[in-house]
């Protein structure tokens, strides 16, 4: 697979995030992949004085459900470009105490209970078996970074905690997200897999800014409203986008492309 351009890192939006309002862009690139067609055009652009790639994971504009997106395509085509560290944007919902609305977590580890979707590269009939260490799904070394860009920007965030993963396109019942906290989990999305596995696959360091958008079902006092979920996004969107320019800022070299979510 060649590598046409060499840009080093990449930002995936997801809700609330489509675009970067100040990225200077150089170049767009419609890309076809052996997996078919990306949420939308990869742009390319200056932020923070330094060079990334957007992807807006739901389309531009936002159009495509989380059970819909095409994983594979996104990740592979990040992967042509030459990016090799991916930051992952993501509206969440608040499980635990620590998750609450507006805020920013950066989670470390991860629960899938999603089904039906294309979750691997390694399935065809010429492939040879492969299974990946998954025993850390986000980057070490990114998480850390990520951190150390929040406490110089000073923006407060949840230093980890497990993202578990639902289908989608529905909320979840209070019944689901108590067994998701039996389980572990304190935080509820549904685009967190097989997108953090996919770039695992293909040797790239991948984090997540998981934005906290509501309390998820049972944790607050009545049913969930799109117009809280719209006002927390705009606060939390505003201090990720600013977490993102700071991480870039203080990042004069990515990891290295040696060793994947090390």
């Amino acid at each position: 697979m060649t590598t046409p351009y060499m840009t080093k890192v990449a930002i995936i939006g997801g809700t609330g995030l489509t675009r970067l309002g100040d990225l200077k862009q150089l170049r767009r690139d419609a890309l076809q992949t052996p997996y078919g067609q990306p949420s939308a055009d990869f742009i390319t652009g200056e932020w923070a004085q330094k060079e990334v790639v957007f992807l807006a994971r739901h389309g531009d504009p936002h159009r495509i459900p989380p059970h819909k997106i095409n994983y594979r395509a996104n990740i592979w085509g990040l992967k042509q470009l030459g990016v090799e560290n991916i930051i992952a944007v993501a509206a969440v919902g608040g499980i635990t105490a620590a998750m609450a609305p507006a805020h920013i977590a950066i989670p470390d580890q991860v629960i899938d209970y999603s089904y039906g979707r294309a979750h691997t590269f390694f399935e065809d009939d010429d492939s040879a078996v492969t299974h990946i260490d998954f025993t850390l799904p986000y980057s070490s070394k990114l998480r850390m970074q990520l951190l150390a860009a929040a406490a110089q920007a000073g923006i407060a965030v949840a230093q980890g905690g497990t993202y578990g993963c639902t289908q989608g396109p529905r909320l979840e019942t209070i019944a689901e997200i108590k067994r998701m906290e039996q389980d572990g989990c304190d935080l509820v999305g549904m685009t967190g897999m097989p997108e953090a596995a996919l770039a695992k696959e293909l040797g790239l360091h991948y984090a997540s800014v998981s934005v906290i958008a509501n309390w998820a079902a049972g944790k607050s006092e009545g049913e969930i409203t799109m117009e809280d979920i719209e006002q927390n996004l705009h606060t939390g969107m505003a201090n990720a986008a600013e977490l993102l320019k700071a991480f870039i800022a203080i990042s004069p070299d990515f990891v290295s492309s040696d060793r994947a979510n090390c």
